[in-house]
């Protein structure tokens, strides 16, 4: 039975994540220092399966640890996104790239056999030309923020370990991730639009026309088990988009599927020429390569949340443990 490693097992991903492998006969150590709360975990805490550590990837004796007898790395924990990057970059640098480098080698001294990256579409920062253009994994990265030069940086250092047989790195490129987890998050476009229009109140959007790939959190785990479980010539040093080519939207077409299920909702819109991130990505390879494919879509995951919220089942989703900053 393979043992994994999930460094920030009780977040947004993480926390889906570690069920998922759980079910699939998997063994999962889980590192997290909480701080968005540890509450997504409290279903799996008895899993004889499961073991769960305490500590933070920036500390040298909590990695050394975390790696003991372990087959696998998955590596989610960073300081996620633009804002929360920008507000405190001595602990995204920390974070990000410091600890990112020191789990490296800690997993390749370890005879760890493979690592997968969370890295993210962002990296591809504005097309060229959006209209009938597509940007894939061949495409030049044009990192705009600190979150991406971050990613941008530690997926070519890890790509461009050696290549022998034992190891093998794998990079991630995430689509803009949505839908529920036990985690919830609600600072991504799609649940947070939701949120507000579940809330009444006006939904204010900044250049309509601009373009992001979107997927859900629930795929995005799928993906992460697949490049864990297929054969290492196929993924070894490789860079993977997850998503669906079908998937990428318009700011627009989120707000006309939105209008599907609060028709009276009040939106506001602000011009808005220039975004420095602009991109449509072509997901074909994991398609024809892995044979990935999504199992749900943005109106679907729109549905989810609003029937959770509905429901009462999360209370306060304007909760600050819900979103990354």
């Amino acid at each position: 039975m393979k043992k994994v490693l999930i460094t920030g097992c009780a977040g947004y991903i993480g926390s889906i994540l570690s069920r998922l492998l759980l079910n699939n006969g998997l063994k999962v150590r889980g590192i997290d220092n909480f701080n968005f709360g540890g509450e997504s975990l409290l279903g799996i805490l008895q899993h004889p399966n499961f073991e769960f550590m305490y500590g933070d990837i920036r500390n040298q004796d909590d990695l050394e640890k975390a790696v003991e007898n372990i087959d696998y790395v998955v590596h989610l924990a960073a300081i996620v996104g633009d804002p929360a990057c920008a507000a405190d970059p001595k602990t995204a640098r920390e974070t990000n790239q410091d600890a990112s480098h020191k789990l490296l080698r800690l997993s390749i001294g370890n005879d760890i056999k493979r690592f997968v990256f969370a890295s993210t579409c962002s990296n591809y920062g504005k097309m060229e030309s959006s209209e009938n253009n597509y940007v894939d994994e061949t495409s030049d990265l044009k990192p705009v923020s600190l979150y991406a030069e971050q990613k941008v940086e530690f997926e070519k250092h890890l790509l461009e370990t050696p290549k022998t047989n034992n190891f093998v790195p794998i990079s991630l490129r995430f689509a803009t991730v949505y839908g529920l987890a036990p985690r919830p998050r609600f600072d991504l476009t799609v649940n947070d639009f939701t949120r507000q229009l579940h809330s009444g109140k006006e939904l204010v959007i900044y250049g309509e026309q601009f373009w992001r790939p979107y997927c859900h959190v629930f795929d995005i785990a799928r993906a992460i088990k697949m490049a864990l479980e297929a054969p290492a010539s196929q993924v070894t040093h490789q860079v993977f988009g997850i998503g669906s080519t079908e998937e990428n939207y318009q700011k627009q077409m989120i707000v006309d599927e939105l209008l599907e299920f609060f028709p009276e909702a009040k939106i506001k819109y602000v011009k808005k020429e220039e975004d420095p991130r602009d991109y449509r990505v072509d997901f074909s390879k994991i398609k024809n390569e892995l044979g990935f494919e999504i199992t749900r879509t943005v109106p679907e995951g729109i549905k989810e949340i609003k029937q959770a919220l509905d429901q009462g089942l999360i209370s306060d989703p304007y909760n600050k443990n819900y979103k990354n900053i």
